[in-house]
């Protein structure tokens, strides 16, 4: 089609066609430069129709055509073609052109086209009717789809922002979110590393880190033994129906947070005010509660606040209250209100034997055949730890239960005294800082400075003050004489005498007194006992010794003081 209009212009000439736009399918449009003058157009049947031109001359008659491919030119002029149907008239010479509507609307305005008038060819054409849009500029109209950087705004443009708005706030949260989650992580590392740096500094603070040396040697470091301060109550347990006592120290380290059983020996020797000597059980029995306590703090160097008697039915009574205790027990222990040997053992060995206060009270006073004292003291404290385990740490409750319980309380350890010490004792024993430890002591009832060093030096803190073996000879007096005035009155010859008195206890008569050393360098100590208590040399012999004496006496009935 563009071609025919090409061609057209090329054959009628250049300077008698000009091109005037596009349409909207981008095809050319012409328009002719009318001449000076045109003649009258004949009349056509297909003209007054609005064609241009017959295409099948029909009517015998060839009406005056445009030849769009430059044909022979019969000095018809074309006429002029207005595709936009703006209404504008192009003056001819004797004529009038048409305006041109192309979707079939009549001029609004202007001169209404004549039959005669000629009309433009329009070749075929498809496509939407629209109403283009037209813009005047000079004697020129100009639509907007002929300009393609003309766009026209997208009609979801709105919808584009709104979703970039969304997407960008959508990816601003997450960030957010991201950088709150790496926040949280990182506060959360923070407090870990934290608790984990507190937790090793308490665990090489109490020493409890692996490869380092033990919570003891760690503590004792740390601060000098001298320096730390404990408390420290003594524990007599009295047997009521056997008889006998067995001793022990409660210490309370509260600079180390450590808590420790000390189990004392009855053989241990104990000097008196007088310069006598004794042995820790003769002491129980004799000097009582306040004497023992001062005697013992001068041969261990301690500080004993208080003294707990613990007699045996007040032991079993407190483990009723509590609940039973768990043992692990090294022994069968019988039952001492059996009556018959063939009744099983009250208390049977094993790993944590649970044990009622009878059971409880029958292991810690146990003593088997052949034992030495210090196996059944052993028991005893296993029994006092398996106690601490399982009494209340809180203070109040466990006055309240030493108050159920209804001791006697020596002076100056009162009932608040006792629970508070025994609640803290408790918490340690929970804690798995409690531990419990056996004194040394050698034959004669003292303390060597090697044995004694870790337990009266680390645990107590003291120094060990044995009496001397050379200030004085340690006599031990057993009076089987009947008479029971005889003891005091053989202590005071022999204190007087320069010699160290231990009272042996009392037991069946005999008829004949005795002197007894057990070392050869011993004899002439032996016989000079013998000659001060008024003895004939004929009592003096070698044989075994108690206690931790240098010499042993046996009073007879023969034994007369007066003549002393």
């Amino acid at each position: 089609m563009n071609d025919r209009y090409d061609a057209g212009a090329a054959g009628h000439g250049a300077d008698q066609y000009e091109l005037v736009g596009y349409d909207e399918y981008g095809r050319p449009v012409y328009r002719q430069v009318p001449p000076q003058q045109q003649t009258q157009q004949p009349y056509d049947s297909y003209a007054q129709q609005g064609y241009g031109y017959d295409p099948y001359a029909t009517g015998g008659q060839q009406a005056q055509q445009y030849d769009p491919y430059g044909g022979g030119d019969t000095g018809q002029q074309p006429p002029s073609y207005d595709p936009y149907g703006t209404g504008s008239h192009q003056q001819h010479t004797g004529g009038h052109s048409a305006s041109y509507d192309p979707y079939g609307r009549t001029a609004s305005s202007g001169q209404q086209p004549r039959v005669a008038e000629q009309t433009a060819y329009i070749p075929h054409q498809a496509g939407p009717v629209e109403e283009p849009v037209t813009q005047e500029r000079g004697d020129r109209d100009y639509r907007t789809e002929q300009f393609a950087f003309v766009e026209e705004p997208d009609q979801d443009s709105e919808d584009v922002i709104d979703w970039l708005k969304f997407t960008e706030n959508r990816t601003e949260r997450r960030e957010e979110a991201r950088r709150r989650a790496r926040a949280r992580v990182v506060a959360l590392v923070v407090v870990l590393a934290l608790a984990a740096a507190g937790g090793v500094g308490y665990l090489w603070y109490a020493g409890k880190l692996p490869g380092l040396s033990s919570s003891d040697d760690k503590k004792d470091t740390a601060t000098p033994t001298g320096a730390q301060k404990r408390d420290v109550i003594v524990v007599h347990l009295h047997n009521t129906k056997k008889g006998g006592t067995s001793t022990a120290l409660l210490v309370d380290n509260t600079t180390t947070k450590q808590g420790t059983t000390v189990l004392l020996p009855n053989a241990l020797a104990l000097s008196g005010d007088d310069g006598s000597t004794t042995t820790l059980a003769k002491s129980v029995d004799d000097d009582g509660s306040s004497g023992t306590r001062d005697e013992i703090d001068t041969v261990l160097g301690t500080e004993i606040q208080g003294t707990w008697r613990l007699d045996t039915p007040y032991l079993q009574n407190l483990v009723d209250l509590i609940g039973n205790i768990e043992v692990d027990t090294n022994a069968n222990v019988p039952d001492p209100d059996a009556k018959s040997k063939g009744t099983a053992p009250l208390v049977r060995k094993g790993k944590a034997q649970t044990l009622s206060g009878k059971s409880a009270v029958a292991y810690a006073t146990y003593q088997g055949s052949g034992e030495a004292q210090n196996a059944q003291l052993e028991r005893f404290g296993q029994i006092m730890q398996a106690v601490l385990r399982k009494l209340t740490s809180d203070a109040q409750g466990a006055t309240t239960t030493v108050q159920t319980l209804g001791m006697i309380i020596e002076p100056p350890l009162t009932d608040k005294d006792l629970g508070v010490f025994l609640a803290k004792l408790a918490d340690l024993a929970k804690g798995g800082d409690y531990k419990t430890a056996l004194l040394p002591v050698q034959t004669d009832g003292t303390l060597s400075a090697q044995a004694s060093a870790s337990v009266v030096k680390d645990v107590l803190g003291g120094t060990a003050k044995s009496p001397d073996k050379d200030a004085a000879i340690r006599v031990s007096v057993r009076n089987a004489s009947g008479v029971k005035d005889n003891t005091g009155k053989a202590r005071v010859v022999l204190l007087n005498g320069g010699f160290s008195f231990q009272d042996g206890g009392s037991g069946a008569a005999e008829a004949t007194s005795e002197v007894v050393y057990a070392d050869a360098a011993d004899k002439d100590d032996a016989t000079e006992v013998a000659k001060t208590l008024g003895l004939p040399a004929g009592a003096v012999s070698k044989g075994d010794v108690s206690g931790n004496a240098d010499v042993s006496v046996v009073l007879g009935q023969d034994y007369a003081p007066s003549s002393s």
